[in-house]
């Protein structure tokens, strides 16, 4: 019996485990090995380690881990229930961990338009966030794939690192002439008719193809997925993905401190907060486990009490 089970050792699930284990608990990290964002050339936006390997960020944690006693598994998380004394994770492989708290920390899947040749270059010339790999873009032709309202906000947004962005309009409705307006404004041109391919040559992006036959040029393409919790194996705890309030996905809801509406389960990350970046990640399992360490100091304090009085 552990006293945290972490699922997931993502940039949510290893900050949350470091945090427990300096706090001398005993805790166990299991993870698939397939993190969201290991198509990504780099990670950014965290101090001191500007554009690390999103997989040589993740062995780094997974060293400061052991370092601290903390313990790591693969595997994938099939099954979990509530047993009388805490929790009981069922693996793929048919073993099984017992924990007296759980912090899932299992991400989210980026449901992207299905287009041929886009899915390929996700996490390089295909992108969404613009603080994320808006620099790495920069000065060069953008297009955004509109398959929403919220279009209109991303091209407004991609502007700040390029003069030349065009907003396909695809599958989404029309800019209002309010929007249109503003569009024009910047110097964003309105590309009707839906795309129907991704083009890339050599490994880099091209371009798109529309409906129509006519190639648009571009050497960036920018794309809002929806968003979906990844919470596969989890609903014997009765944890499930509910509407964001923003509209863009599924998400596990929590307050502040990443408590669930589950009694002894804390969610952190992208998994319950579905915009978040990497160092949003972190600290988001920084502090839920905070949260759940007082959690069992109350449950040991009561315990001493009552063996006091025995």
């Amino acid at each position: 019996m552990r006293d945290v089970v972490v699922i997931g050792g993502g940039a949510a699930g290893l900050s949350g485990a470091v945090t427990l284990a300096r706090a001398r608990r005993s805790v166990l990290v299991i993870d698939d090995g397939s993190p969201r964002n290991a198509p990504a050339d780099g990670v950014h936006g965290i101090l001191g380690q500007e554009g690390v390997s999103p997989l040589e960020l993740l062995v780094r944690g997974r060293a400061e881990l052991a370092g601290y006693g903390g313990s790591l598994r693969t595997g994938r998380v099939v099954a979990a229930e509530r047993a009388d004394d805490g929790f009981v994770v069922t693996l793929d492989d048919g073993t099984t961990e017992r924990a007296r708290r759980l912090l899932v920390a299992t991400g989210l899947v980026d449901d992207l338009p299905d287009l041929p040749g886009l899915r390929e270059r996700w996490g390089h010339d295909v992108l969404h966030c613009p603080y994320c790999h808006g620099w790495e873009v920069r000065d060069q032709p953008i297009g955004v794939l509109a398959t929403s309202e919220r279009a209109v906000h991303q091209a407004l947004l991609f502007r700040q690192w390029s003069d030349d962005v065009v907003l396909l309009q695809h599958t989404a409705p029309e800019p209002t002439p309010e929007q249109a307006e503003q569009l024009a404004a910047r110097g964003i041109r309105v590309v009707p008719g839906v795309v129907t391919e991704v083009l890339s040559t050599s490994g880099r992006l091209t371009g798109v193809r529309l409906e129509s036959g006519e190639v648009v040029e571009r050497s960036a393409l920018t794309v809002m997925p929806r968003f979906v919790a990844r919470l596969d194996g989890l609903t014997g705890l009765g944890l499930t993905a509910v509407p964001h309030e923003m509209g863009v996905g599924e998400h596990a809801a929590s307050d502040l401190m990443g408590a669930s509406s589950v009694p002894g389960v804390w969610v952190a990350g992208n998994a319950t907060d579905l915009m978040a970046q990497v160092t949003g990640a972190m600290a988001a399992g920084t502090r839920a486990a905070a949260a759940l360490n007082m959690d069992l100091i109350a449950e040991d304090t009561t315990r001493a009490v009552a063996d006091l009085h025995r």
